[in-house]
């Protein structure tokens, strides 16, 4: 049986339709969980609704305001299940998403985690989405450098997973999916379902990667350092990791310093520099 987990803030607009296409699945799921992190508008009144229209328990946790991190490993705490799915609470699936990724995560029992391409729009546009954008299959290391190539509401993951690499880390206000991501491809390869599953509607500026969007990379630098000095890497991964690094500190470092900052600037672009002789 499987779990979605459901994270949401202030998402009454939204969640509705994200809950109708987890019971529309041609796959029934054994829970769906939403985790409310400190809502003040109706998100909750809306679940409730929901649940009773639908004749379908949702249950239901009420958290203060801790950040996404937080409330998806609240989730991953409350579930009944060892396959777990997430589910962002302004995104969609396509109704056949559950049946089609447990079909190949039971046929394919070695791996951990799958996931499946993404529709997106663009305040309710089409987006032709780019060739870098293209999630990968397999040993995805090297991709999931330079930016997140793992949708989060396209995953299924097993509970194992979580036991080896650890949760969401709940410092980071943003690129938390990049974080657990690099951790995990260093040592595990991903399922691909190479079909559009999941559905998403961007460009809103309540969105966490709108919010954050001109110091997101600081979260990733942040991410690389952790990655480099805690994780165990290859040679090659470590060289690799570096490497972008490396590229990351030079582009925020050199933006510092165009806009006034020469003292964070520098900082950033001497950061690479304690992790050359740092060897695993």
């Amino acid at each position: 049986m499987l779990s979605v987990i459901i994270p949401t803030f202030n998402r009454a607009g939204f969640i509705y339709k994200a809950l109708l296409s987890v019971v529309r699945q041609t796959c029934p799921c054994g829970e769906i969980i939403v985790v409310d992190d400190g809502s003040t508008d109706r998100t909750g009144d809306v679940v409730q609704r929901f649940s009773a229209k639908y004749n379908t328990p949702v249950r239901y946790f009420y958290q203060k305001n801790s950040g996404v991190s937080a409330a998806r490993n609240r989730g991953i705490a409350e579930a009944a299940n060892d396959i777990l799915c997430f589910l962002d609470s302004d995104d969609w699936w396509d109704e056949r998403k559950l049946a089609l990724q447990s079909a190949a995560m039971a046929a394919a029992p070695e791996y951990l985690i799958s996931h499946t391409r993404e529709t997106w729009y663009r305040r309710g546009e089409l987006v032709n989405q780019k060739k870098k954008h293209a999630p990968p299959h397999g040993d995805i290391f090297s991709r999931a450098l330079a930016m997140c190539v793992v949708g989060m509401s396209t995953v299924m993951v097993r509970r194992q997973l979580f036991e080896e690499y650890g949760f969401f880390d709940e410092t980071l206000l943003c690129c938390e999916d990049y974080d657990l991501w690099l951790r995990v491809s260093a040592k595990e390869e991903f399922l691909l379902i190479d079909e559009p599953l999941t559905l998403k509607d961007g460009g809103r500026p309540d969105q966490l990667s709108v919010i954050h969007r001109l110091g997101m990379d600081t979260w990733r630098i942040r991410s690389l350092c952790n990655l480099l000095e805690h994780c165990g890497l290859q040679e090659e991964q470590y060289q690799l990791a570096l490497a972008e690094l490396r590229r990351k500190c030079t582009i925020y470092g050199n933006g510092c310093i165009k806009h006034g900052r020469p003292e964070e600037g520098q900082r950033y672009l001497d950061l690479p520099r304690q992790f050359i002789k740092h060897t695993p």
